[in-house]
């Protein structure tokens, strides 16, 4: 029995974009959603773009990356509800993604960290990545790659990713290492780059980048920070663990699934000691194409209860 998926993103350059592309490869899966048997809306605050007749007939899988309850407005309660109405399982990537979700639907979860590419992310050296990106061996260099402000007017922080929180670790280790810049990537990144301003505190920024320079960020780390109050993943604690980067995280998302208790810290107490042989361990069953088969094994059982109800 072949799978027959229909992904659904955004197309706005998001993590989903780069996944499904990564899905479709591999699996060389239909174009046309008419032809599929199940659609994965991936991006789910599109879903009213899938039209009504297939929501009603193809198996209706949405992944649901995180609940910011803060947003979580009267309006998104409703349009869960609606969409739920169609939906025939959930996909989260983390069971603290589960527990929100669970508390508005009684439909099948499954949880699942999404794959990692190790064609993309990989361990390499870090005196040479330093030297191709231009960056000094005796610096210590703090990464940060993601989106920290809204979109809406560019200079309010995105609080879910905790860009103010980042900011206050790195102003106090400013005070402990002389030699200390930041790495930032990712688009939307005006407030974490207007406070290292005001703080005088070094930093590099690659708006736009490509995966080969995004892989040589990740190695040429003395330390990644997540410093999130509310996620699915990020995707940056099993790209950090695949590449052998030193990471210490709040606690969201996946950071309990992939890191040691001593590389998770509170916003309130001391950052915590990063673990890489742990992190790699952990991230190893995540890797492609090992890391697909969670899904296919779950969409496969999916596709044949459906035959079976028939």
């Amino acid at each position: 029995m072949k799978l027959k998926i229909f992904i659904v993103v955004a197309h706005e350059n998001w993590i989903c974009d780069r996944l499904a592309k990564e899905w479709n490869d591999f699996f060389k899966t239909v174009d046309d959603p008419y032809e599929a048997d199940i659609i994965w809306i991936m991006s789910p605050y599109i879903w009213r773009t899938v039209p009504i007749e297939l929501l009603k007939k193809k198996i209706i899988c949405t992944t649901i990356h995180h609940i910011t309850p803060w947003k979580f407005t009267k309006d998104s309660f409703r349009d869960f509800l609606d969409r739920d109405n169609f939906v025939d399982c959930y996909h989260v990537p983390c069971e603290k993604t589960k527990e929100s979700v669970k508390k508005l639907t009684k439909k099948q979860i499954f949880v699942n960290p999404f794959w990692v590419n190790q064609k993309l992310w990989y361990h390499i050296d870090k005196a040479q990545a330093r030297k191709d990106l231009g960056l000094a061996e005796d610096e210590f260099v703090v990464g940060s790659f993601q989106r920290d402000t809204e979109g809406s007017d560019l200079k309010t922080p995105k609080l879910e990713k905790g860009p103010d929180i980042f900011c206050d670790i790195i102003e106090n280790l400013a005070t402990q290492k002389e030699n200390l810049s930041i790495l930032l990537s990712g688009f939307r990144r005006q407030y974490v780059i207007n406070r290292l301003k005001k703080a005088d505190i070094k930093y590099y920024y690659y708006e736009k980048t490509d995966f080969e320079t995004l892989n040589k960020l990740y190695n040429s780390l003395d330390l990644y920070v997540v410093s999130s109050r509310c996620e699915g993943g990020p995707q940056a604690i099993v790209e950090a663990a695949a590449t052998k980067t030193p990471i210490v995280s709040t606690d969201v998302g996946l950071a309990k699934a992939i890191l040691s208790d001593k590389s998770i810290f509170s916003p309130s107490s001391s950052l915590g000691t990063p673990d890489v042989d742990y992190a790699y361990d952990r991230v190893l069953e995540l890797m492609t194409p090992q890391g697909f088969e969670p899904f296919v094994s779950f969409f496969m059982n999916k596709l044949k209860e459906k035959n079976e109800n028939y």
